[in-house]
């Protein structure tokens, strides 16, 4: 893995993300308040001297249609992606417990958050997951007129091709499971061939209690899922484990949207 720096313990991180959630109001896609951080310490792509890192573009799958919930059921894979927003530690305190447990996952960024951690997207694409783009400003993008729909997800699209040197894997509308006729020709027309929803919500940003998160995932997840989940809960970051935990028991592999359709 491209990050080189000690992994603190599994007992360690968790104590250590929980902690960091539990006193930030993250922004789910339930969520409506702003949240403020701060400035990234290092250097970034996208900042003067820094060059932008080479990332995936969208893929076209002709097998799937314009809106995807899920992939292949014959192959024993699902993929977790995670509506990135929220504390940057509690995110990187997920990606690593993600790849501890041997998984790689789907980020779908909200272009405001890049603005402030810009530093995360790299985070996220050194560690093996597909990064992708969910709006802007994370506002009900079906409820939007096209012009403003257009903006909201051009303007992450951008964000992410100055920090990446591509518009993202995969687009998913904000507060919405499945994207409007409109809104799915204009993801069309920004570059984005799919529209990524998904068939497990794991209701995470209700902050239901890690093992009602658990229970939810467990319960529904089978092959070829894609499953709903979240940065910034501290039910995420403490369910994730036994997550991982049984869908090894079950020999399910999880892996990149990417992966998954491949």
């Amino acid at each position: 893995m491209p990050d080189r720096r000690a992994v603190p313990s599994r007992r360690t991180a968790l104590r250590s993300g929980v902690a960091l959630a539990a006193g930030t109001l993250a922004a789910g896609c339930s969520a409506t308040g702003a949240l403020t951080h701060p400035a990234p310490a290092s250097p970034v792509a996208g900042s003067p001297g820094v060059a932008p890192l080479a990332a995936p573009a969208p893929r076209l799958f002709a097998r799937q249609p314009a809106q995807i919930t899920h992939g292949p059921r014959d192959r024993p894979r699902v993929a977790l992606t995670f509506h990135g927003q929220g504390a940057p530690a509690v995110a990187r305190s997920l990606l690593g417990e993600a790849e501890r447990g041997g998984a790689r996952v789907t980020v779908l960024a909200v272009g405001s958050w890049l603005d402030e951690h810009p530093d995360v997207a790299r985070r996220i694409l050194d560690g093996g997951h597909d990064l992708g783009n969910h709006t802007l400003r994370h506002l009900d993008i079906n409820a939007m007129s096209e012009a403003d729909a257009d903006a909201e997800i051009r303007d992450c699209a951008e964000r992410l091709r100055r920090l990446t040197g591509s518009i993202g894997t995969w687009f998913r509308p904000s507060r919405t499971t499945r994207a409007s006729p409109l809104v799915k020709r204009l993801a069309r027309r920004a570059g984005y061939p799919h529209v990524l929803s998904y068939d497990v919500d794991s209701l995470d940003f209700t902050s239901p209690g890690a093992p009602a998160v658990t229970r939810k995932v467990i319960g529904e997840i089978r092959n070829g899922s894609v499953v709903s989940l979240h940065f910034g809960y501290a039910d995420t970051v403490a369910a994730l484990p036994a997550v991982l935990e049984e869908l090894g028991r079950r020999g399910l592999r999880a892996v990149t949207t990417t992966e998954l359709l491949s």
